[in-house]
């Protein structure tokens, strides 16, 4: 249930700031296929956040096929960590497929070397993208 629930929350947030996003038909290598408002299209593959007790609660993406292999360039092209603290609202960040097998960050670095997406709905984006026909 919890990578449906990382799936659910990156697709409110790719919507919420404008993309249109879809679910591939077939099994792919990555979860979410989605256009920005500027009209790039990119795959994405969705991984829940971890905090690591032993690394002072620092934020990390395990980011590997079901046998341990890391992903390679021609998988997808971001990853979507989303982190779901208990009774909190999630938080989404949005990262370059670099080929890692994890991504680590502070809270305050990952604010810096991640893209954080809110999932509050930005209505002036997608009334940009209606009025572009999407």
């Amino acid at each position: 249930m919890t990578g449906v629930y990382s799936e659910l929350v990156a697709m409110v947030a790719l919507t919420a700031n404008g993309y249109v996003v879809s679910r591939p038909l077939s099994r792919e290598a990555y979860d979410l296929e989605a256009t920005d408002p500027l009209g790039n299209h990119a795959r994405y593959q969705v991984k829940t956040i971890s905090r690591r007790s032993d690394r002072r609660n620092e934020l990390v993406v395990y980011a590997t096929k079901g046998r341990g292999q890391r992903y390679s360039q021609s998988d997808f092209d971001y990853i979507i960590g989303v982190l779901g603290d208990e009774g909190a609202v999630p938080r989404v960040f949005l990262m370059e497929n670099r080929c890692l097998r994890e991504y680590w960050a502070s809270e305050a670095r990952a604010a810096k070397r991640w893209v954080e997406l809110p999932i509050e709905l930005n209505r002036e984006l997608l009334k940009q993208n209606e009025g572009a026909g999407a």
